[in-house]
């Protein structure tokens, strides 16, 4: 009997969980005008907004992660899906910077976790040789959800305001819990839909990954080479990443002078080329990876992150709003092309402790894109310079390209007792 594709209903799942997660994460930065406007906030100001969610959503990725690894995803996913919903309703309430502050710090709080349990469930569910296609597609909702984001909310707040517009989108979020609760499953042996076929291809040569440990492995989180180098490559992805998500509408707007109009589509444009290379990403890693895992992951990475950068460096020195707006595709194409890569190597390395190996990596990216708002806001407030922040932004991945040759997807960083 051929096998069944119950895990084709898993990738459907994660890919909308995905979208709705990076919908619900953009609405801000398309609000931003509108909020700044109201509030009269400065650019730093709105720099420590955005920061509150990652510096929260990093803080708890490795509690998240030990969750999905000791609870299962099932539950996890449901938990966080939850609570980063009420959260984003409530920033319709803030009344002010310290009150929006606690509310984006307390929505990261809730977020924590949700790519790691996404990878948690693409390793339990999918063979090896079908991991990084499966977490590039999964990717590939991140792209969708923040491509659709700033066009859709764009017009939601100049009709309901930017208040009601948090409370329209955060809606979706319920229904998809229901539909997950409903029907998935932390084993796939456990699934009626799963026939012994697919089970049998689900689990070939990962058997270490039938049973999840349920202790964080604390020591190996500190003191393994391998994981510290992985954690710090992708600061460099969390730095360069969180631009598009938090500052990208006000910049077209403010330092290249684009209209609403032309601003919420060439802030589109990056995460449209992105969902082409998430899923180029994944097809490449998984290609490269029958022959030499090494390439496959470092080679794909290093790449990727170079010519972001060189991209980047582009942006700051052309002159021209248009060809500044297309070499930040290029340079978030590239870019996003590295996280398969980034994803698939964790479940290299984290076997029995996945959850908590891509939390840690998670935690460490999202550090970096903490940090990534407060500096522009900085830079344009106390410097008048909208360009600074991309010679940073290149300098940070020159960093991680260094960071990715001390990567090595072969070594497993966790202790099997």
């Amino acid at each position: 009997m051929p096998p069944t594709h119950a895990r084709r209903n898993v990738l459907w799942l994660i890919f909308f969980l995905a979208v709705i997660t990076y919908f619900d994460r953009l609405c801000i930065s398309a609000a931003a005008p509108a909020i700044t406007k109201e509030f009269g906030f400065t650019a730093s100001q709105m720099g420590w907004i955005f920061s509150a969610f990652t510096f929260a959503y990093a803080i708890f990725e490795i509690p998240s992660g030990w969750l999905g690894d000791t609870l299962g995803t099932r539950k996890a996913l449901t938990r966080i899906v939850i609570c980063w919903t009420i959260f984003t309703m409530l920033t319709g309430a803030a009344l002010g910077f310290w009150s929006l502050l606690t509310i984006r710090f307390l929505f990261g709080a809730g977020e924590a976790g949700a790519f790691p349990n996404i990878a948690r469930t693409v390793s339990r569910w999918f063979p090896i040789a079908e991991q990084g296609r499966g977490i590039s597609v999964a990717f590939f909702g991140l792209a969708v959800g923040s491509a659709i984001s700033v066009p859709i909310v764009f017009p939601l707040v100049e009709r309901f305001g930017w208040r009601w517009t948090f409370v329209l989108v955060g809606l979706v979020g319920f229904v998809w819990c229901a539909v997950w609760y409903w029907w998935f499953r932390d084993d796939p042996q456990n699934h009626s839909a799963v026939n012994d076929a697919e089970l049998e291809l689900i689990q070939a040569n990962k058997g270490e990954l039938a049973t999840a440990s349920h202790r964080v492995p604390w020591k190996m989180l500190f003191t393994s080479p391998n994981l510290l180098a992985i954690g710090a490559m992708y600061f460099a992805f969390g730095y360069g990443i969180f631009f598009y998500i938090t500052w990208l509408p006000t910049y077209l707007i403010k330092a290249r002078g684009f209209s609403n109009e032309y601003a919420k589509w060439f802030s589109a444009l990056p995460w449209v080329v992105s969902g082409l290379a998430f899923l180029l990403g994944g097809w490449l890693t998984d290609t490269l990876a029958k022959r030499d895992l090494k390439l496959a992951r470092r080679g794909v990475g290093m790449v990727g992150y170079a010519v972001s950068g060189l991209a980047l460096v582009a942006v700051a020195l052309t002159p021209n709003r248009v060809v500044a707006a297309l070499l930040l595709a290029v340079a978030a194409c590239f870019q996003m092309m590295t996280l398969s890569a980034s994803w698939s190597v964790c479940l290299d390395v984290g076997r029995k402790n996945a959850g908590v190996v891509t939390g840690f990596m998670n935690m460490i990216g999202n550090l970096g894109g903490t940090l990534s708002p407060i500096v522009v806001g900085q830079a344009v407030d106390r410097l008048q310079s909208w360009t600074l922040p991309f010679y940073i932004a290149a300098g940070v991945f020159a960093f991680g390209v260094v960071m990715w040759l001390f990567v090595d997807p072969h070594k497993s960083v966790v202790e099997d007792a």
